[in-house]
């Protein structure tokens, strides 16, 4: 982590146990664990400070970039006058005549019974 070896973190034990004393250690190493966390902590809330700002900038170098791309492309091509839509027949108005009607759509009121999807004769 800090490039600490296993025999200097074992002097800085015992250099601590000497200098703090066996009885007020734990709660030495416990203030020093919360000001290492408030330390990592702080350094994390400023890491993505910068980061925020890198992005911020990168987007700005980006818009910028692709205005140019799109006025280049606009000289280019100018936009033209809109198409006149010529009318489109309806739909519905061809669909008027009665002989374009499927059979399941025919008239109801016809009098001989329809077939039987059998083929049975009706009785």
């Amino acid at each position: 982590m800090f490039g600490i070896d296993s025999s200097e973190l074992l002097l800085i034990v015992i250099v601590a146990v000497i200098v703090i004393g066996p009885k007020d250690l734990p709660r030495a190493l416990y203030k020093v664990g919360q000001i290492v966390g408030k330390a990592q902590g702080m350094a994390r809330h400023f890491r993505t400070g910068i980061d925020a700002m890198v992005r911020e900038v990168e987007m700005e170098e980006l818009e910028k970039k692709w205005a140019s791309q799109n006025q280049r492309i606009m000289a280019e091509h100018p936009p033209e006058a809109e198409p006149v839509m010529e009318a489109l027949p309806s739909p519905i108005a061809d669909a008027s005549a009665p002989d374009d009607k499927p059979p399941y759509l025919a008239d109801a009121s016809r009098s001989e019974p329809a077939p039987s999807p059998r083929g049975d004769a009706a009785a």
